[in-house]
């Protein structure tokens, strides 16, 4: 198992919900996305697959790119595709912007 942490302290829009979605399995992964009380965005990962900390740091530059929200994000990857987790993503902004 691999730890990833992320900082991305110019995202500062202003977020009030939750959203968790996915689920930890075979291939896939859960999020879990919480509004940060300070501003500024950190990502954690947990990862069984170990060494691919530049594709998730690729995966989160692009999103950040488009969603400035100032949130936590906690990841449970049991080897998910970067498109399975940019989906995940999309997923939790649906949520959280409903």
């Amino acid at each position: 198992m691999e730890k990833i942490e992320f900082n991305y302290p110019e995202a500062k829009r202003l977020i009030t919900k939750r959203a968790h979605v996915g689920v930890v399995g075979s291939g896939d992964m859960e999020v879990l996305l919480e509004p940060n009380s300070q501003e500024g965005a950190r990502v954690f990962i947990t990862t069984s697959v170990n060494g691919f900390g530049d594709a998730w740091k690729a995966v989160f530059d692009r999103f950040f790119s488009k969603f400035g929200g100032a949130v936590r994000i906690y990841i449970n990857d049991a080897g998910a595709t970067p498109g399975s987790v940019l989906l995940r993503l999309e997923q939790a902004v649906e949520v959280i912007e409903q």
